[in-house]
């Protein structure tokens, strides 16, 4: 009988513990959840694209002419194959952070991303700035304004 009774007080203490626990867990995701609102990609780009510069196409070809400026195609490696910027660095957005500091190691190379429209450019963009990147810019309408602009492409 004082066993069954030291079985059943274990186990109404661990599950006590348990349901500490995971009320905790759980307090704090909510509280996390009701302090930022979940965004949505459309949201986030807007955001970004509110706090990094950008160039058209025709200051961005004036950039490329002039030399002294990075570009990086911020698009997938066989999107990239397809065509890109001439003297373009693919780095996949999925990338950024882990391979920028190889290819760019200067934080104040004058940078400009693009992707296929727009909206990865401009959270790479975004990055960049967070990681201490201080010319980075976003090409405004990403490699399709540029290839309907007839600029040359590798």
């Amino acid at each position: 009988m004082k066993k069954e009774r030291f079985y059943i007080l274990n186990g109404l203490i661990l599950a006590l513990v348990f349901a500490l626990v995971m009320g905790g867990c759980a307090q704090t995701a909510t509280t996390t959840q009701d302090t930022k609102k979940a965004m949505t990609s459309q949201e986030m780009v807007a955001e970004a694209k509110s706090k990094i510069c950008e160039v058209s196409v025709s200051e961005a070809k004036e950039l490329l002419d002039k030399g002294g400026v990075v570009f990086i195609d911020c698009r997938e490696p066989k999107e990239f194959k397809m065509g890109h910027v001439p003297g373009a660095i693919n780095i996949p957005r999925g990338l950024l952070e882990f391979q920028i500091d190889k290819k760019v190691p200067e934080k104040d190379t004058k940078i400009i991303m693009y992707c296929k429209k727009g909206g990865r450019g401009c959270l790479a963009s975004f990055c960049l700035c967070r990681m201490g990147y201080t010319n980075a810019m976003n090409m405004d309408g990403g490699w399709m304004a540029w290839e309907k602009a007839g600029f040359p492409i590798e």
